[in-house]
């Protein structure tokens, strides 16, 4: 990554020929070009409101409540097995237009962006046949018509979308989880549940099934898919029990290869870290800017933004004795360096300790009980640093020409 070479002030009141697309397109190369690095790559993909809620911003749309006022933010990022993300691959944004009297919406239904992702991964994965890519989607893309669509396609891009639906198999059969829950159980896996609001982290022990079955592809015929339940054992008192019910196109039909796609799946809280970044470190939702395309050229430039901190902070944590200047230039970390009154050693420090020292710009404390540095402390710390390498730059061509 090598960091930015020079950051430079965009002004979105004066670009009004830029597009979106246009700035995020390098970035989309670039993470294609490191995705080509790694077996398997999964692509998250999932949709957050943004609230500009009394704001006079133009083009913005009503939100879950009709009342609010705001947009829609649709990103595919791209996330190896291992948690590192690699970048964002595509996204969509728009805003919803108001009901009608009779309470319709107009406008495209918002379930295409679920098939035209998928279409964007299988696009993907045909122009990168060496790297196994996986659509990776929560509840709202169980959608017939994109498993059809990819049924259509060959699947060129697997994919693996948590069930909404509780579908008939036939005329005289019954429903798809009453069979799968009759499946046999292949085995157990055990991992840690992170705490989330209103839920205290914990271990959980699940028992694992598969079934392969045949959905209609509409054109009269059938095509396979395998149905995966994931369903926890013995559960704390007063805990509701951890389960899930997944589709996907690839076989499974072993402890193994289940055990891989629901550790798989488990990588999709990834794409909500992404989306508490921007929201609660990039602070997106504060932006005053006049309209809705001037508030995507500013989103495009803070999704490269959530990446790169989403990076920093996994690539700090799994190879915390990587040389920094493998994401930092040398000027961004020696001046990280003279401002926190470090003296300047011999070869680069190893990155965690760069980490820590930028985050400690942000607020982090650095104390046993703190862990490792948060979104939002990495996000304060990076702005600072940025703007004491702008002045180490400025005061370096002045001295230049004196």
């Amino acid at each position: 990554m090598g960091g930015a070479k020079r950051w430079r002030r965009i002004d979105f009141s004066l670009n009004e020929d830029i597009a979106w697309h246009d700035i995020l397109q390098p970035h989309i190369d670039c993470t294609l070009i490191r995705s080509q690095a790694h077996p398997v790559v999964l692509c998250l993909q999932d949709t957050t409101e943004l609230d500009f809620n009394g704001q006079s911003i133009e083009g913005l749309g009503p939100l879950s409540y009709e009342a609010q006022r705001g947009m829609y933010l649709h990103p595919t990022l791209a996330m190896t097995p291992e948690r590192l993300p690699l970048g964002v691959l595509d996204a969509w944004m728009w805003a919803r237009e108001p009901k009608d009297a009779d309470g319709e919406r107009s406008g495209v239904s918002e379930s295409v962006r679920w098939r035209e992702g998928y279409e964007r991964v299988a696009e993907v994965a045909e122009a990168h046949p060496d790297t196994r890519w996986v659509y990776v989607a929560d509840r709202e893309a169980d959608i017939l018509a994109l498993m059809q669509r990819a049924h259509a396609l060959k699947n060129p891009g697997d994919w693996l979308i948590r069930a909404k639906h509780n579908r008939k198999l036939g005329q005289d059969e019954a429903k798809l989880w009453e069979q799968v829950g009759l499946a046999e159980v292949l085995g157990e896996i055990q991992f840690y549940l992170p705490p989330r609001p209103g839920r205290q982290g914990r271990e959980v022990v699940q028992q694992l099934r598969s079934l392969r079955v045949h959905l209609p592809d509409g054109h009269g015929g059938t095509f396979e898919v395998t149905a995966l339940l994931a369903r926890e054992i013995s559960p704390p008192v007063g805990e509701k029990p951890v389960e899930w019910r997944l589709l996907t196109n690839r076989l499974a039909s072993t402890l193994k290869a289940v055990a891989e796609l629901i550790d798989w799946y488990r990588c999709r809280w990834e794409i909500e870290m992404f989306f508490n970044i921007l929201k609660n470190g990039c602070k997106v939702e504060a932006l005053q800017l006049s309209a809705m395309s001037r508030i995507e050229l500013a989103l495009a430039l803070y999704m490269i933004t959530a990446w790169r901190i989403g990076y920093l902070m996994r690539l700090g944590r799994t190879c915390p004795e990587m040389d920094c200047e493998a994401v930092f230039e040398r000027e961004e970390w020696q001046a990280a360096w003279l401002v926190a009154r470090k003296p300047l050693p011999d070869k680069p420090p190893k990155l965690n300790e760069v980490i820590r020292v930028i985050a400690g710009f942000g607020g982090f404390l650095g104390r046993k009980s703190d862990g490792e540095p948060g979104a939002k402390t990495l996000w304060s710390g990076l702005q600072r640093v940025m703007d004491f390498a702008m002045g180490i730059r400025a005061m370096r061509e002045i001295q230049s020409c004196v």
